[in-house]
């Protein structure tokens, strides 16, 4: 039995070692990958209230990156929108934060898809009577964080939707993030808000009663992991999709999408550049 474990730990180990010679050679050197996230966007990256550790689908999943390829995450609390420019300069390596692949950023980075996303209206109950799908929206107030696209989006919506069929425009007010967007939602300052489609079973499981999709998300978008556009950085997002493969395969990728939440949301396979 000894016999048989330890041969079992040993061609465990040698296919790590296979594996992390895939990394470029500083971070097979350094055993780790240092990796940009935000804690602000449950349940893809979050601070767990009750231990005030990192959590989330974004958290678990670069996890089982860093075992699939025998190296160590070490996450790097970094504001949104420095994560590209610390991907650039080598601060970090890579970045997951839920970031929109979109074709401005890869300008600057190349992206691993990895999650489908898509632009969700939404209410609270206090307005369940009157507004009950996103036409009833027109004339109204809606928020969004002024740090995504959706402001835009919601702006566009309403000149197709509104607008054009002889209805009020929706006026958009860009919030300080979408937790803004939510209290004024529940102050009653906003009638409607917009979010991520993978964010609203979340806050609907955490307070129940309170919010209500809309129709289906209004907008399709991809997620991905950013990396430099670099030797290195390629060698590393070639790396890290072959272990993404590798998690969908045996099912763990499948397992996180259900253990928070996201069924509408799983991309498969990931690509690569192809957000639009």
């Amino acid at each position: 039995m000894l016999r048989i474990t330890l041969t079992a730990a040993l061609l465990a180990a040698t296919a790590l070692a296979a594996q992390a010679q895939t990394v470029p050679d500083r971070i097979k050197s350094a055993g780790k990958i240092v990796v940009a996230t935000q804690p602000n966007y449950p349940p893809i990256a979050f601070k767990d209230p009750a231990t005030n550790q990192l959590s989330g689908f974004d958290i678990d999943l670069g996890e089982a990156i860093g075992k699939e390829l025998g190296l160590k995450i070490e996450w790097q609390e970094t504001a949104f929108a420095q994560m590209l420019p610390s991907i650039q300069t080598g601060r970090v390596d890579m970045a997951m934060a839920g970031m929109s692949d979109l074709p401005a950023r890869r300008e600057q980075v190349d992206f691993i898809d990895y999650m489908v996303s898509g632009a969700q209206f939404y209410t609270v109950t206090p307005f369940k009577d009157t507004i009950k799908a996103p036409e009833d929206l027109c004339g109204k107030s809606v928020g969004a964080s002024r740090s995504t696209n959706w402001p835009r989006q919601i702006g566009e919506w309403s000149e197709a939707n509104c607008v054009a069929k002889g209805k009020p425009a929706i006026t958009v007010v860009g919030t300080e993030g979408s937790v803004d967007a939510r209290t004024q939602l529940k102050t009653q300052r906003l009638q409607g808000g917009v979010q991520g489609s993978e964010t609203m079973g979340h806050f609907q499981k955490m307070e129940p009663n309170t919010y209500i999709p809309l129709g289906k998300p209004f907008t399709q978008s991809l997620s991905g992991i950013p990396f430099a556009k670099t030797a290195e950085g390629t060698q590393l997002r070639e790396a890290v999709t072959a272990a993404l493969g590798k998690l969908q395969e045996n099912g763990t990728y499948d397992a996180l999408i259900k253990k928070y939440g996201m069924p509408d949301n799983a991309l498969k396979p990931v690509t690569i550049n192809k957000g639009e």
